[in-house]
């Protein structure tokens, strides 16, 4: 599983992709989901200790288990009367301020869509050697705005400014050495100022930096390295190091259980973020208990979601659990759509060709009718 989970991610080392998570899933202990897997506002005035409480000795199914305890009114008020206050002027804040610290009026022209202005700011600052303006220099010339598209230009001031120790001008530079195209392919000085750009803090380049770590060390040495970056980038919002670090928690021996503990919740993280192969795993795993229990309702509308975005393994999936009534209700035509639509892309599953074929015409033909009708979401 390890050397799975590594070729998994070592896709995209320069660019984050997905479409590897596909050859990881069939060798992944994340087994196919097979059939017989599936089967009254308090206002403050009462006591602490009786205020909006409810009664957890009552028996299940007693009145005090629905109901909140009464309040007297007649009691005197006990503490502030939060209703007393609505509408009282407020204290008037402190003065703040005066900001006294640099204002740097080329990226502040930037963020409002003011490109010239945005070059005209940065270039003298740049010319002077300021690893910030030649970063926006460089990001300006790489995209063509304000100016005209220059990629060499670009590098070079990518180049400038890593050398002075902006991290992401050495995230952006390191790329261009491992690539090769603007300036000569360099793979030393690229994990160098990956792995520099990487420990400054930039998300993009811890990513990357464990993907070169898991690149280089196959199995688990390489894995155990790669994890701090991962986790890092994770916690930075890269949906794909936190499908990682699901993955690695997952499958990854003498991992802490606290850390193994939270394998779904990274996993589902990046499935919110709208990572697609995440959208696909978090459904199976739901679906399977792997990671924490089985919640068949969860699981199928992560499958569903991952289906109508066209992976072709939730509509299989899918399928199977309509045809189950697994988290839905049965419904064999939409059983039957879902399994059209994944063999129409060449995934083949036996069992259900073998439902397919047991339909009647007219069901056979409203789910072709579907199938020809979708679209993806």
């Amino acid at each position: 599983m390890l050397l799975a989970v590594a070729a998994c991610l070592l896709a995209g080392i320069a660019m984050p992709r997905a479409a590897c998570a596909q050859q990881m899933l069939d060798r992944s202990p994340m087994r196919p989901l097979a059939l017989s897997d599936v089967r009254v506002l308090e206002r403050g005035d009462q006591p602490a200790a009786s205020a909006g409480t409810l009664d957890r000795s009552a028996r299940p199914g007693s009145e005090a288990d629905a109901k909140l305890p009464a309040t007297n009114g007649e009691e005197e008020p006990q503490g502030i009367n939060i209703y007393a206050r609505m509408g009282a002027p407020l204290p008037a804040l402190p003065p703040e301020p005066e900001y006294k610290g640099p204002v740097d009026e080329a990226y502040g022209a930037f963020q409002r869509g003011f490109f010239l202005t945005a070059v005209d700011k940065a270039l003298p600052r740049a010319q002077l050697g300021d690893p910030a303006a030649q970063t926006l220099l460089a990001e300006l010339m790489d995209r063509g705005l304000g100016i005209k598209k220059d990629l060499k230009g670009a590098a070079f001031w990518y180049g400038q400014a890593a050398a002075g120790g902006d991290p992401a001008a050495m995230f952006k530079y390191a790329l261009l050495l491992m690539e090769g195209r603007t300036v000569p392919r360099d793979k030393a000085k690229a994990d160098e100022y990956m792995r520099k750009a990487a420990d400054a803090g930039n998300g993009s380049a811890q990513f990357n930096w464990a993907q070169t770590l898991v690149a280089d060390n196959p199995g688990q040495k390489g894995l155990s390295a790669a994890l701090p970056y991962y986790e890092k980038a994770a916690e930075q919002g890269i949906a794909d190091a936190q499908y990682a670090v699901a993955q690695i928690y997952e499958s990854l021996k003498d991992l802490p259980e606290d850390k193994r503990k939270k394998a779904r919740y990274w996993l589902d993280r990046a499935a919110r973020a709208g990572f697609d192969t995440a959208q696909l795993d978090i459904g199976i795993w739901l679906v399977n208990g792997i990671a924490g229990d089985r919640d068949y309702e969860e699981g199928f509308r992560w499958l569903k979601i991952s289906a109508n975005r066209g992976n072709v393994v939730a509509q299989n999936r899918l399928s199977h659990l309509y045809i189950n009534a697994l988290g839905t209700r049965p419904d064999p035509v939409e059983a039957a759509k879902w399994y059209v639509l994944s063999r129409r892309a060449g995934l083949k599953d036996p069992a259900l060709e073998d439902f397919y074929l047991g339909l009647t015409d007219e069901e056979q033909k409203q789910a072709i009718d579907a199938a020809n009708k979708f679209r993806r979401s």
